[in-house]
C-alpha cells in the first residue's frame, strides 16, 4: 500500500497532524502521535486522553478525514517531503495501548488515497494514488 521510501518516511517521524470535520461542517486540525500499523494497513493514533478529545468525538460523528507528516528539508535550494493519508477512520473504543501511559482508546486510519512528495529522486511529484482496500 505505501511504497519503501514513505513507509521510511513515516517511520522516521513521530509526530502528524489530523484533520477532522465536526458536526457543524467546520475543520478541525491537530498535531498527534502515530504508528504505521503494518498488520493492519492502517495509521493508528494514540494519545494520553485521546477518547475525551474533540477529534476522537468527530471521527465518530463523521469518518473521512486527512493526516499528513511533512517537513522541509532545505531553503535553498526548497524542498519538502512528506506522506498524505486521506481516508476513513474509525474511533476504537477499548484496545490494549502499546505504552502503559496511553489511554484505551484509539484512531485507526484505513487509506483511499495516499499521496507523497519529495522521497525519491526522479518520481514525479506529488505521487498520489488511490487505495483499494482490501476486503
Amino acid at each position: 500500500m505505501l511504497t519503501n521510501s514513505e513507509l521510511a518516511y513515516l517511520a522516521s517521524n513521530s509526530i502528524g497532524r489530523l484533520a477532522t470535520a465536526r458536526p457543524d461542517g467546520t475543520l478541525q486540525n491537530n498535531p498527534v502521535a502515530f504508528i504505521w500499523n503494518e498488520a493492519e494497513q492502517s495509521v493508528d493514533i494514540g494519545g494520553m486522553h485521546l477518547g475525551t478529545s474533540r477529534k476522537y468525538a468527530n471521527v465518530r460523528s463523521n469518518p473521512k478525514v486527512a493526516f499528513v507528516v511533512d517537513d522541509v528539508v532545505s531553503i535553498d535550494p526548497w524542498t519538502v517531503r512528506g506522506v498524505e493519508v486521506r481516508g476513513r477512520a474509525v474511533a476504537i473504543a477499548d484496545y490494549e495501548p502499546p505504552q502503559p501511559w496511553l489511554c484505551r482508546q484509539m484512531i485507526r486510519i484505513h487509506p483511499t488515497r495516499i499521496v507523497g512528495w519529495g522521497l525519491d529522486p526522479g518520481v514525479a511529484d506529488p505521487n498520489g494514488r488511490d487505495v483499494i482496500p482490501e476486503s
